[in-house]
C-alpha cells in the first residue's frame, strides 16, 4: 500500500493571528489524534497535495520533531472563498485499535450483461469499512463478471476479509442496464412475428 511522507513542524502558536501568519507562509495547520497524545503541527500546503487531490487510499507517515506517526486522513477544511486547504485532520493508526476508513472499489472483469449489449452503471465508488490497521489495503476488489443484463450487485455481495462493511447491505453498487439500441432491437424483434402473422390474414381477403 502506498505511503505518503509529510515532514512538518510542531505548532506552538495558536489563534487567528498565528493562523493568518501560517497562511501567508503557505503552510497548513494539521492535527493528529487517536494516539497517546494529540499532535498539532504545520506543513507546507504542497506537502498535502498528493494526499488531498486523489481518489486513492493512502497511509500517511508524518515526521514531526524527530518522531514518526503512521496515520490516515480523516477530514479536510477548505476556505469558502479561495477554496484553499486550511486544515487537515489525521487519525493515528494504533495496532490494536480498529479504524473506520473509506476504501475505493476496484471492479474486475467484464459483466455478462455488457457482453450482451448492456451498459455498466456504477453507483458507488467506495465503501466505508471498520478494521484493524494491519488489514488496511489500497482498495476492495469486486468481481462483476457474472453481472447479467438488468442485474445489480449490492453491498451485501462484497466479500472483504477481516473488515466490517459499514454501508447498508441493500444499497446497489453497480448494475447493467439496457442501451437504447438494445431496446430498439428487442422491440423490432418482438414486432416482427406480429407483422408476419398479420400477412396471411390480409392475403385471405
Amino acid at each position: 500500500m502506498k505511503t505518503i511522507t509529510i515532514e512538518g513542524q510542531l505548532r506552538t502558536e495558536f489563534g487567528k493571528a498565528a493562523t493568518r501568519q501560517l497562511r501567508s507562509e503557505e503552510k497548513v495547520p494539521a492535527v493528529i489524534y487517536g494516539g497517546a497524545a494529540e499532535v498539532n503541527f504545520t506543513a507546507p500546503a504542497t506537502a498535502f497535495k498528493s494526499l488531498v487531490y486523489t481518489a486513492d487510499f493512502n497511509v500517511v507517515e508524518v515526521k514531526v520533531d524527530g518522531k514518526s506517526y503512521r496515520c490516515v486522513l480523516k477530514d479536510l477544511q477548505f476556505d469558502k472563498v479561495s477554496d484553499l486547504l486550511i486544515h487537515v485532520d489525521l487519525l493515528e493508526l494504533v495496532e490494536d485499535k480498529k479504524v473506520i476508513v473509506t476504501l475505493p472499489l476496484k471492479f474486475n472483469g467484464t459483466p455478462a450483461g455488457v457482453k450482451a449489449g448492456g451498459k455498466l452503471v456504477t453507483k458507488m465508488k467506495s465503501l466505508k469499512v471498520k478494521t484493524l490497521p494491519k488489514f488496511l489495503r489500497e482498495n476492495i476488489e469486486l468481481d462483476i463478471t457474472a453481472l447479467e443484463l438488468n442485474g445489480n450487485v449490492r453491498v451485501q455481495d462484497v466479500v472483504a476479509e477481516n473488515m466490517e462493511i459499514m454501508n447498508s447491505p441493500r444499497i446497489p453498487i453497480a448494475s447493467v442496464t439496457m442501451t437504447r439500441q438494445l431496446k430498439q432491437e428487442e422491440a423490432a424483434a418482438a414486432a416482427a412475428p406480429a407483422k408476419g402473422a398479420a400477412a396471411p390474414a390480409a392475403a385471405k381477403k
